[in-house]
């Protein structure tokens, strides 16, 4: 294989992956329209259409699902090979794709950012976040970070967290304004912040539990939304009441009383946050760097 057709099949797939040429192009150090030469030039040899393209998205045609089902496992495998090879000098190096939660995004991964970059200078870290529980072997990432009961199947789960408490909650101005829910079902009678779960598009129904009995309650209200932030400020600002983890910046907004728990003698927790990986893969040295520093541990365990 000459080594423009390495180059043209890895842009490729960084575009398939990615789903984005701007995307692609910054991972590759690219500019956009030297990546799009280089896919139109891929395509030329082909002689096929490899991608559909809108002013919005970018998807593979037919022959490009299957060239990318055939070529992208070659990635990996290099990949693994280039791994093993840094390890075997005893340096760490490389680049980590994580796919994580909003959650883990802010409380776990942003205030280690620093400490990491100055232990291994020579790793890049490639962080997404995605609420939408997105598959990590499709998109070519080495972990993911979700709570735990929405792990996916065959993969080695770390525990980050403990875990995980749920609370309902709204300003002191809105309970003024409307009252206070005494049960679950009260809040039918409320305007409530919507969680859209992005992986079907449903809207979460809420879930408490009181002395055994446990119940799913689905809400209405003027704002519906797939991130965190999006909920808490429409909360504060006396649009509704919301529905999220006490740990992701609720708890101190509740201890200022910015803003006050609802619900309290129904509330649920969450098995914790987790950061997973497939378990037939190799896990790089850089992984299990990156795995010690969000648990506040060394040194390196090569496990």
């Amino acid at each position: 294989m000459r080594g423009s057709d390495f180059a043209e099949l890895k842009a490729f797939v960084a575009v398939v992956e990615r789903q984005s040429f701007a995307r692609a192009a910054e991972h590759l150090g690219l500019s956009p329209s030297a990546l799009s030469q280089t896919i139109r030039q891929l395509e030329e040899r082909i002689g096929a259409r490899l991608l559909n393209r809108t002013t919005r998205s970018v998807a593979p045609s037919a022959s490009g699902e299957r060239l990318y089902s055939r070529v992208a496992p070659l990635f990996r495998e290099m990949d693994v090979a280039v791994a093993e090879a840094s390890e075997a000098t005893g340096q760490i190096s490389g680049t980590l794709r994580i796919n994580t939660l909003g959650i883990a995004a802010r409380t776990i991964i942003a205030p280690r950012l620093a400490r990491f970059h100055q232990a291994y200078p020579d790793v890049v870290l490639d962080i997404v976040v995605d609420d939408a529980l997105a598959d990590i072997v499709v998109g070519r990432f080495d972990a993911g970070i979700r709570v735990g009961n929405r792990l996916e199947k065959d993969m080695v789960a770390i525990r980050l967290t403990p875990d995980l408490d749920m609370v309902a909650f709204a300003s002191p101005g809105y309970l003024a304004r409307c009252g206070t829910p005494k049960t679950p079902a009260d809040l039918h009678r409320h305007a409530c912040i919507n969680w859209r779960l992005q992986m079907d598009g449903r809207h979460y129904r809420w879930e408490f539990e009181k002395k055994g009995q446990r119940l799913e309650v689905a809400v209405n209200g003027p704002i519906v939304t797939n991130h965190a932030d999006i909920g808490i400020a429409a909360a504060l600002n006396g649009l509704g009441i919301a529905y999220h983890f006490e740990r992701d910046a609720v708890g101190e907004l509740l201890a200022q009383g910015r803003l006050v728990q609802v619900l309290a003698d129904w509330s649920i927790s969450r098995p914790g946050l987790f950061l997973y990986y497939p378990s037939r893969q190799h896990r790089p040295a850089l992984l299990g760097a990156f795995i010690d520093c969000l648990l506040d541990r060394k040194p390196f365990d090569r496990r």
